[in-house]
């Protein structure tokens, strides 16, 4: 007869085939065994709440590595805590290539960093908060070497902005600033509550309240002048439309007076050259010298004066009609 088997070995069978194909599963489902990497270390000043282990590494927004450890030093001889996270970088997603190709990716994270490759915190998620290691080139920031681990190719680090700006403000000097606003404020509450401040008030008070008086006059005494200024301008208005209607009639009958005007000038000038004709004809009978001569000339000088005046006259009538109304020189208004 045989020997019954026992269930307790048969039970740590399964159990332990069931945790081998749970870590093949693991293992072989993330890729891990057939990828290949190698791991870096970043020193961190300040906090780095929010970074766990399995945050990403990336480059401008790609992943290229894993956190998989961070620690906690303490350093006796310099009083100085040390925050190591280790990293584990992946080449395949980091192609580096020099000019006769690919390069070992050790040697090219150092070209990367001479480069100005900097590591350093940026927020995973704003809702959850997780923490991942942002990579990126800063070539203005100088490289910050711990080298407390010489086995591993160092990524030197950067502050976050908020770190930057909380370093800033520990560095200013918040107690005398205080002492100084202090010292600003009191200042103030003297020259605002001291009888000079309060006197002048009253004083500004007192001349507003003469000023709006004084305007309060000047509007009851203005409006029945704006009044009276617009009443006189519609009355000029009516005027001199009343004028150039009245003008206007006479343009015909002073184009005409103009008219007669040129003829007689036209006639007189005829008769001026027809007297110079036959005044030369009588000198050829009398002398220069006797009466009849004299008399002539003189008679032909008034002639000719009339004449001129006569063409004046009728070339300012016809550049100004309205001085038949007006007068020579009138008010033009």
């Amino acid at each position: 007869m045989s020997k019954p088997a026992n269930k307790t070995l048969i039970g740590i069978f399964v159990l332990g085939a069931i945790a081998l194909a749970v870590v093949a599963i693991v293992v072989l489902g993330s890729g891990k065994f057939f990828k290949k990497s190698f791991p870096a270390v970043s020193y961190f000043e300040g906090s780095v709440g929010g970074l766990n282990v399995g945050a990403p590494l990336v480059l401008r927004g790609a992943k290229v590595g894993t956190v998989t450890s961070v620690k906690l030093r303490f350093e006796a001889k310099s009083d100085q805590i040390q925050i190591p996270v280790f990293l584990e970088i992946e080449p395949e997603r980091l192609e580096t290539k020099d000019r006769s190709g690919r390069v070992d990716p050790v040697a090219a994270l150092k070209l990367l960093i001479d480069r100005g490759l900097r590591a350093r915190l940026e927020p995973q998620s704003l809702l959850t908060g997780q923490m991942q290691v942002a990579l990126d080139f800063y070539p203005e920031r100088p490289a910050r070497f711990v080298g407390a681990d010489p086995g591993y190719p160092e990524i030197p680090t950067i502050p976050t902005p908020l770190q930057e700006l909380a370093k800033r403000v520990e560095q200013l000097p918040l107690e005398q600033i205080i002492k100084d606003i202090g010292s600003a404020v009191a200042g103030i509450n003297r020259f605002v509550n001291s009888p000079e401040i309060t006197k002048s008030l009253r004083s500004v008070s007192v001349a507003a309240d003469e000023a709006k008086d004084l305007i309060g006059k000047l509007d009851v005494r203005i409006d029945p002048l704006v009044s009276n200024i617009e009443a006189a301008v519609k009355d000029a208005q009516k005027l001199l439309q009343d004028i150039d209607r009245q003008v206007e009639p006479l343009g015909p009958s002073i184009r005409r007076a103009s008219d007669s005007l040129e003829k007689t000038l036209q006639s007189a000038d005829g008769a001026f050259h027809s007297a110079q004709r036959a005044i030369g004809g009588v000198e050829a009978n009398i002398g220069e010298d006797s009466p009849l001569a004299y008399q002539i000339n003189k008679t032909l000088e008034e002639v000719s004066n009339l004449a001129r005046a006569i063409r004046q006259l009728a070339d300012y009538l016809e550049r100004h009609p309205e001085s038949v109304l007006r007068g020579k020189g009138g008010d033009k208004k």
